[in-house]
């Protein structure tokens, strides 16, 4: 079914007041906690945070094909509430933007049944289909290297960059997982040009997108 493009983000009920830490799409471990050394001795206790996601890990897909003028990319707009919300804060650098959505290549969550090399792509080729439309056989999934932790001082997720070719192929129209924040993913192929002058410029502010890409060009 076709809406309407998203303009806003409402915020129809903030509970954060009232929900437990340890529900819901992240869950917020508050801990004390002590350093143990070497020599037996122990450091004053001290409070950590750790976010983790029920689903602990994702996977990227860098996809790619052979264009006229060399590799192109493709790249997914995403509803990306916790970037929109930043318009409640006061950034340090302010930047004059809404980030409603975000600008990115494919990814998704490792479900429990992912298990191993084989279970992550498996995923990424089931992701690949979901958000661009491309059907990929897992084995078609190439890793670009070992997982990076996001923001390791407080999240304990890792993601998992892999990539994959779809040169030839047609797509259909992406499926979605069905979410109100599937609402407006649209994708676009990008040159390596453009993908790496959006990069630079700020367009894109992907962490993982601008990584996947780097290790993608660096192969031997």
């Amino acid at each position: 079914m076709r809406h309407a493009p998203v303009t806003r983000l409402d915020v129809v009920d903030d509970f954060t007041s009232t929900g437990r830490c340890d529900e819901g799409f992240l869950h917020v471990r508050r801990l004390r906690v002590r350093n143990e050394r070497a020599d037996g001795s122990y450091s004053p206790i001290y409070r950590v945070d750790v976010i983790d996601r029920p689903r602990l890990d994702a996977v990227a897909v860098l996809v790619w094909r052979r264009g006229p003028a060399g590799f192109e990319f493709l790249t997914r707009q995403n509803l990306r509430p916790a970037a929109f919300f930043r318009r409640d804060k006061v950034p340090t650098v302010p930047d004059g933007r809404s980030h409603l959505f975000c600008e990115e290549i494919v990814a998704g969550l490792l479900e429990n049944e992912d298990r191993g090399e084989e279970g992550v792509r498996q995923r990424a080729a089931e992701e690949v289909f979901e958000e661009a439309g491309y059907r990929v056989e897992p084995s078609r999934v190439t890793s670009l290297g070992p997982p990076f932790f996001v923001a390791p001082g407080i999240l304990s997720e890792k993601i998992f960059l892999t990539a994959t070719e779809v040169t030839g192929l047609e797509a259909t129209t992406p499926a979605g997982d069905g979410s109100p924040l599937e609402e407006g993913g649209v994708t676009a192929w990008r040159t390596q040009a453009s993908l790496q002058l959006a990069l630079a410029d700020g367009t894109i502010q992907d962490a993982k997108t601008e990584l996947a890409l780097a290790r993608f060009l660096a192969r031997p």
